[in-house]
């Protein structure tokens, strides 16, 4: 016998007692998708390697040997499955790839191209690519193109002339369907939003907590701003600066319940903070800042975590920029995001806040 195949056998042979014991060989035994990429397993019997998924007939475990790559498995003498195909992409990275692709063809359009169009052009049904699309970027293609229009419309008002050379050079091919969208897009109508927020509402109120000067915006939409500081004339001049013509309103009684509620979860963290709220950002900033939302009180959860849950694993930095943009703290709770070592990283309102909260969120 050689010792290329004695090793081999012993590589295969499991420890006595540790076979049921092994995540490895239970992920072949499920066929779990979500194993491939991490690890191969080859067949002594066969002479070839698989994925954990692969679909051909479960294998004795003693003739099973696990390898972190496919180049250790030819090393050891083995070839790929002609079945799954382990040495090629596999069908996350291809379906990632695909997405990539619309994406990029989403955001160099001059008009948003058709889901049909979409689907053509990374060799997929229709039906395939919608359902394919949501599940890696957590919405659909129109979501996706809206949002990334509304920020070609945010910018484009502000450098061109009139609203109307903003409507076509954001892609929107008629004036009728810009007006239609402009109010979720922006929030209020274009001429508002040129004009700083001018005629658009927002009641705010400014109050007092054990983390300082606390600040609560709105609009008809709901809650838009929750900002902390030291200095309450400070958080009313950030308001301004971001809608200087807007009409506010302030002293507003029922507003300032809205405002006793978020004091309330500040001392209290236990009780909840359950807002309507106007969010605004980009297609992914959303997307983190959901995920942030379903982070349960008392609990932490890691930037590559989020990146993980939004199905972008290595987007972790651009998930700290999210953080950083969030503009309604404690209803986004990204102070529940940490490090990977779990230290405190950067907070928007400070790190001695950030750390008062959760010490807060776990007693309660």
């Amino acid at each position: 016998m050689s010792s290329l195949t004695m090793a081999t056998q012993r590589a295969s042979r499991p420890a006595p007692g540790s076979s049921s014991e092994d995540p490895r060989w239970r992920a072949v035994e499920r066929r779990d998708r979500a194993a491939d990429g991490t690890f191969v397993y080859s067949v002594r019997t066969t002479g070839v390697y698989c994925r954990p998924s692969c679909a051909a007939r479960l294998p004795r475990r003693e003739n099973v040997a696990f390898h972190a790559s496919c180049a250790e498995a030819e090393r050891s003498g083995f070839r790929p499955c002609k079945r799954c195909r382990p040495n090629e992409p596999g069908l996350a990275d291809q379906q990632a790839a695909a997405v990539a692709t619309a994406c990029r063809l989403i955001e160099e359009a001059e008009e948003t191209p058709s889901l049909a169009a979409l689907a053509q052009a990374v060799g997929l049904s229709r039906f395939h690519f919608h359902r394919v699309f949501k599940a890696v970027t957590g919405v659909t293609p129109k979501a996706y193109a809206d949002a990334h229009r509304g920020k070609r419309v945010r910018a484009e008002l502000k450098q061109s002339g009139t609203v109307t050379e903003a409507i076509y050079g954001a892609g929107f091919n008629s004036s009728g369907r810009f007006y239609a969208a402009a109010p979720g897009v922006l929030g209020m109508t274009p001429t508002q939003f040129r004009a700083g927020g001018g005629g658009n509402v927002i009641r705010f109120a400014v109050g007092e907590c054990s983390l300082g000067a606390i600040l609560v915006a709105a609009t008809e939409k709901g809650v838009c701003a929750i900002e902390l500081g030291n200095d309450p004339d400070a958080l009313v001049r950030g308001l301004q600066d971001r809608f200087p013509n807007a009409r506010f309103v302030g002293g507003d009684p029922a507003f300032e319940l809205t405002v006793a509620r978020v004091v309330g979860f500040v001392e209290a963290p236990g009780q909840g903070l359950d807002l309507p709220l106007d969010i605004r950002g980009t297609a992914f900033q959303q997307r983190v800042w959901r995920a942030i939302r379903a982070i349960p009180a008392g609990s932490t959860a890691t930037y590559s975590e989020i990146a993980r849950r939004i199905g972008k694993p290595k987007a972790v930095r651009a998930v700290a920029h999210a953080c950083a943009s969030n503009g309604i703290a404690l209803a986004i709770p990204c102070h529940r995001v940490v490090r990977i070592d779990g230290s405190m990283a950067g907070y928007r309102w400070g790190v001695a806040r950030k750390r008062t909260l959760l010490t807060r969120e776990k007693a309660a």
